[in-house]
């Protein structure tokens, strides 16, 4: 009786040494792949902001230099011009540029893509703003 307790021992020894394993395993497998989707994530995160800030940024000043050029020359239809891109500035610095959790930011960022393509349309602009890995532009 005793030699067959000592085997079953040694067999629940076995079994609970796997589990036990498995679970240390799982723990620092869960522990590294936290610790890389969190540096993954904040490079990701570090290079699509990058992107939106560049091509705000580039927005913003087309609008203000565009603003400055209508100005010179005030009439009617150059007020028109001036309301939208006064539009698109006012947009533009209602930005949460410091808001990361922003759960509008999508939306907004589609907003003031519409309305540049509007001022570019009143102005008779070709738009066309690309973001890629070799060139940043904004051609007109």
């Amino acid at each position: 009786a005793a030699a067959a307790s000592a085997n079953s021992d040694m067999f629940d020894e076995i079994v609970m040494a796997e589990e036990r394993f498995h679970g240390e395993g799982y723990q620092e497998g869960y522990a590294e792949g936290s610790h890389v989707g969190v540096m993954e994530g904040r490079r990701y995160g570090s290079l699509h902001g990058a992107k939106i800030g560049s091509e705000i940024g580039c927005y913003l000043g087309f609008a203000l230099t565009w603003q400055c050029l209508l100005r010179k020359c005030m009439d009617e239809k150059n007020s028109k011009k001036i309301k939208v891109l006064d539009s698109l500035i006012g947009m533009i610095q209602k930005f949460p540029y410091e808001d990361p959790t922003y759960d509008k930011l999508q939306e907004d960022l589609e907003k003031i893509r519409g309305k540049f393509k509007q001022v570019c349309s009143m102005l008779n602009i070709q738009s066309d703003f690309r973001i890629g890995t070799e060139r940043s532009s904004l051609a007109f």
